[in-house]
């Protein structure tokens, strides 16, 4: 099994090496390198490969999110996960629509940051509910009402809260009382209603456009351990 390759960037050094030595000691994973800067980490890149960096957003002097635009221009492979205490609602969409893969709050639980590690690492998008809560808020739609949206049917979305949840194929169907093959139908409704082809995208399109018939749902159900996308 391939080992997910880490660039922790955390200009914190009391959690930066706490961290570090959590995800050393987790199986699968390696942490090829540890920077406090966006400078440092480019440099590190160059020497190394990594499949996923984990990206402070507030680096002091300067913002986390500037590495993202660093990564385009050199079309580098590795996905970001923000792992912050917290950051502006803007900042988390400017995030998701500069390529970001998902924002992790520092106050959750270690074995879920392992959790969204492993997802992001697989082409996932992580966000925390209360992040796609704040994205939905109604005075952040209000702005977007022109923007039309196909609305969803009811068994659409059923499969699409499950997604918002984190739900496999398999686990949707259990919930709505439906076949697997049923629910990998209705996903492959959403994606043409959207003219995407990855959840990822999905979720990326449904937040870049803040559609409430595609997102008010999630604010409707009660808080879980998180959202994996």
């Amino acid at each position: 099994m391939h080992e997910i390759r880490l660039l922790i960037l955390d200009d914190h050094s009391l959690f930066r090496e706490s961290l570090s030595r959590y995800l050393r000691s987790t199986e699968g994973l390696r942490v090829v390198g540890e920077c406090t800067t966006v400078e440092e980490a480019i440099a590190a890149l160059s020497r190394t490969e990594a499949d996923l960096i984990l990206l402070d957003y507030d680096l002091g002097a300067e913002q986390g999110l500037c590495l993202l635009e660093e990564l385009r221009k050199r079309k580098s492979t590795a996905r970001v996960l923000v792992v912050t205490a917290g950051m502006p609602d803007t900042a988390t969409r400017l995030a998701l629509e500069a390529g970001a893969s998902g924002v992790f709050l520092k106050h959750s639980k270690l074995d879920q940051l392992i959790h969204a590690i492993h997802r992001v690492a697989e082409g996932e998008i992580w966000l925390d509910r209360a992040l796609v809560r704040a994205l939905v808020a109604p005075t952040k739609l209000a702005s977007h009402s022109h923007e039309q949206v196909r609305p969803l049917t009811p068994r659409q979305s059923d499969v699409m809260r499950g997604i918002l949840d984190g739900l496999t194929n398999k686990e949707i169907a259990l919930k709505v009382h439906s076949s697997e093959s049923s629910v990998k139908a209705v996903i492959q409704e959403l994606f043409h209603k959207a003219g995407v082809r990855t959840r990822s995208q999905l979720v990326r399109i449904a937040i870049e456009k803040h559609s409430s018939d595609w997102l008010r749902l999630q604010a409707e159900e009660p808080d879980t351990l998180g959202n994996r996308f």
